[in-house]
C-alpha cells in the first residue's frame, strides 16, 4: 500500500533491479530483439531477461511487436511511458560520470 502514497517506491518498484534499468537504457537507442538484448546485457540469464521483459511490459513500460514469420521474430520496444525515464537515466549516467572522475575511475 505504501506504494500507491509513495511516488519514489512506485518508481522503484517498477524498475527495482539493475537489470530493468539497463534494460530500458539499451532500449533508449531503439527496437532490438531478444538475442541482441541478451548479447549487450553481459551476465544476465535468459531466464531473469524474460522475467525482467515480462515485468516492463506488464507495466506498460515496453512493448513489443511479434512478427509471425519462420522464425518467429520478436522486438522490444520503450512505450512512451517509458522513454518518460529518459530524464531518470541521463541524470543516472551523469551522476555516474561525475563519480568516475572524482574517484579516478577509468
Amino acid at each position: 500500500m505504501y506504494e500507491k502514497t509513495c511516488p519514489v517506491k512506485l518508481t522503484l518498484s517498477l524498475i527495482s533491479n539493475k537489470w530493468k534499468v539497463l534494460i530500458i537504457y539499451e532500449l533508449l537507442s531503439g527496437k532490438k530483439r531478444y538475442g541482441q538484448l541478451k548479447r549487450s546485457l553481459d551476465g544476465i540469464t535468459k531466464k531473469v531477461l524474460t522475467e525482467n521483459l515480462r515485468s516492463l511490459e506488464n507495466s506498460s513500460l515496453i512493448g513489443r511487436n511479434i512478427f509471425y514469420e519462420k522464425p518467429v521474430k520478436v522486438e522490444y520496444y520503450l512505450t512512451d511511458l517509458g522513454f518518460s525515464l529518459y530524464p531518470i537515466l541521463k541524470s543516472m549516467c551523469d551522476w555516474g560520470e561525475s563519480y568516475k572522475k572524482a574517484n579516478n575511475i577509468n
